[in-house]
This record gives C-alpha cells, structure tokens and sequence, in this order.
C-alpha cells in the first residue's frame, strides 16, 4: 500500500473513533457523567480530528503519534470502565458486550496497529539542506580552503 492510502486509512479511523464517541456521549455537545469523562471525550475527540488533519500533512508522523493515543487511550478506558471500574464512573462494570464499544474497540485497534507499523516502517524524512545557502557558502570561500 501507497504511503497515502494508509495515511488516509489512518485519517478514516481517527474520525471514527471521534465520531464514534460523539455517538456515545449523545451527540455535541453531548453528556457524560462524570464530568471528568465528558472533559476525556472532548479531548479524544478534537486529537482525533487534529491527527486526521496532521495525516495528510508533511506532519504526518505526529499524525501518527496522537493516532497511537487515540487508539490506546479509548482501549484502556474501555478495559478499566468494564473492569475495575472508574472513580465515580461505575455503570458499565461488566458491560463487556455493548456493540459500540465493540465496533469502537475494532477500529481502534485497526489504528493502533497502521500507527505502530506506519511510525516503525516509515522512517522519519530527514530535512533536506537549503540547496541556495550551501551555494553561496561555497562560492564564498576561497578554492583551496
């Protein structure tokens, strides 16, 4: 695959998982309780939209960076809110089965891996040197220098 397929494959999945979790917080602006979920929902959801932007940038690699994040980040709480539960947040101990935890749960994990892969497959490009300066740098000095 092209590296702009898989950055737009990335870009999709970002928007999903933000989507998906506006879906969850019942739209925007949407209610979480407690509020420290919803602030948590809110921040998941604008990385995931820089990330996409930043997917189709010269800024993708960071784009990758915050795709690991928002991949990783909605994994976890999902682990901790059915698990062991949350600090005030306990109504989906258990609750292992809800399909849009699972669809989130799928494509997150799909971004999860294209990130990794993506940040250890393509190296990062090195900046290339101002060819004008390096020019005038050798006219300057003398030949036998």
């Amino acid at each position: 695959m092209s590296s702009l397929v898989v950055r737009v494959v990335g870009l999709v999945g970002c928007l999903a998982v933000a989507a998906i979790h506006v879906i969850d917080q019942g739209g925007v602006p949407g209610s979480k309780d407690p509020e420290y979920i919803q602030i948590l929902y809110y921040g998941l959801e604008a990385v995931g939209v820089v990330a996409a932007v930043l997917l189709l940038t010269n800024r993708a690699r960071l784009g990758w960076f915050l795709s690991l994040g928002v991949a990783a980040g909605p994994i976890l709480g999902y682990v901790l809110s059915r698990g062991p539960g949350l600090p005030d947040y306990t109504e989906d101990i258990g609750n292992w089965a809800e399909p849009l935890g699972i669809i989130s749960l799928v494509v997150e994990g799909v971004l999860l891996v294209l990130a990794a892969v993506s940040l250890t497959t393509f190296p990062p490009r090195l900046p290339e040197p101002p060819s004008a300066l390096n020019g005038a740098a050798s006219r300057s000095r003398p030949p036998n220098a």
